[in-house]
Order: C-alpha cells, then sequence, then structure tokens
C-alpha cells in the first residue's frame, strides 16, 4: 500500500521521526511545520491523508481541522499531548479519524495509519446501493445519512461506522469486527457510538436504533 500523506508537525524532530516511519512503509510524505501551510498543503496536494500536529504556530491542528473539514473527508489522524476526555471528544466530533496521544510508539503510529487507509472510504470500492433502515437511510454514493428528510450531519468515520452495520440491521457487531474499520481501539469504537447516538437518536441516553447489545457490542435496528 503507497499512499500520498501530509505530516503537519512543528517540533523538527518529530516530524522527521514520524516521516521516516511513514516512507519506510512505502508511503509519500510530504512535512510542514505550521498550522497555515497545513491547510494550504492540503488543498494543494490533496493527500490521501493528514497527520496533524495539534500545537502548531499560525493556526493551531483544532483550526485546521476545522478549516479542512468544511472542504474535504481526507482522513486526519491527530497528534497531541493532551488526554482529556473532553480533547478526545472534541476531536472526534470536529472529524478526526483517530487520535494518538505523545508520546507514542511510532510502529503503532504507522499500523494506524495503514489501518485507515485501508479502510478509509477514498481507498475502498463504494457500494452504490442506498441503505435503509426504518426511517434512516444511508447514501454511500453521495456520502449522505437523512432521517426522513432531515440531513444527518457525520464525519467520516461515523459514516463508515453507520454504513456498516445498515448494510446489516439487526446484526449483532462486536468490537472487534467494528475495530477493523480503521478504529484502533474498543474505546475508540464507544466514542464513535456515543457520537452518533447523539446524532441519530430523540434521547441518546435512552437508544431506539443503534443499541449496545452488553459484553458483545452493538446493533443497529
Amino acid at each position: 500500500m503507497c499512499a500520498h500523506i501530509l505530516v503537519a508537525e512543528d517540533n523538527v524532530h518529530q516530524a522527521e521521526l514520524v516521516r521516516r516511519y511513514l516512507e519506510h512503509d512505502g508511503h509519500s510524505v510530504v512535512v510542514v511545520h505550521d498550522g497555515r501551510a497545513a491547510i494550504d498543503e492540503t488543498r494543494r496536494r490533496n493527500p490521501d491523508l493528514l497527520v496533524l500536529d495539534v500545537m502548531m504556530p499560525l493556526v493551531d491542528g483544532i483550526d485546521v481541522m476545522r478549516a479542512i473539514r468544511t472542504e474535504s473527508d481526507v482522513p486526519i489522524v491527530l497528534l497531541t499531548a493532551r488526554s482529556t476526555e473532553d480533547d478526545v471528544l472534541l476531536g472526534f466530533d470536529l472529524g478526526a479519524d483517530d487520535y494518538i496521544t505523545k508520546p507514542f510508539r511510532p510502529r503503532q503510529m504507522v499500523a494506524r495509519v495503514r489501518t485507515i487507509l485501508r479502510r478509509s472510504g477514498r481507498a475502498r470500492e463504494t457500494n452504490a446501493t442506498v441503505l435503509k433502515v426504518g426511517d434512516l437511510t444511508v447514501d454511500p454514493i453521495r456520502h449522505e445519512v437523512r432521517i426522513k428528510d432531515e440531513l444527518i450531519n457525520l464525519t467520516p468515520a461515523e459514516f463508515r461506522l453507520l454504513a456498516k452495520m445498515a448494510a446489516q440491521p439487526q446484526r449483532v457487531f462486536t468490537r472487534e469486527q467494528l475495530l477493523e474499520d480503521g478504529f484502533i481501539t474498543a474505546r475508540t469504537v464507544d466514542v464513535h457510538m456515543m457520537k452518533l447516538r447523539r446524532k441519530i437518536e430523540k434521547d441518546s441516553r435512552r437508544p431506539e436504533r443503534l443499541l449496545t447489545v452488553y459484553g458483545i457490542g452493538y446493533k443497529l435496528v
């Protein structure tokens, strides 16, 4: 697998470490060191994936992601020293596909990037079938989700999860099966499920569509 990856990291040593490991894995890598350059290069190069540091000069990583998500669904992996639940939730809410806390092991970072690239919407063939579960509709071609006529705004990671489950309603998916779609830890899956419920349920505390099957995983009904 070879991909064009943009790395945005203001720490030169850290950026070169990430570059070396990603290039060793067969990818083409461009490095920038500030948020403004990250936005400009994403627009110019249209990379297959963006590795984005949160703390950067000129424009921080969170604002970079806000800007990019208005015009692109490029997969984004956040690198950050921030690890509170609020920070993680904010990253996922703005459209991050994964969240790696510093310090991290480079080989694990490469494995996460590889999995996201393999499972991302940009890399896989898209099923043209419109999926319907009750009054919920998932359109893979238009990358749209609607409940009745209301358009639901999902991040790329949320869309992939919902589309996978909508293709087999009533099926119970284990966390391990959902991890195959680019989510590296069970905690990541749980966070995305929580965010999905906030968007597709009338009351996320009493879900009627996206149900937990305790001890096993989740199902869409």
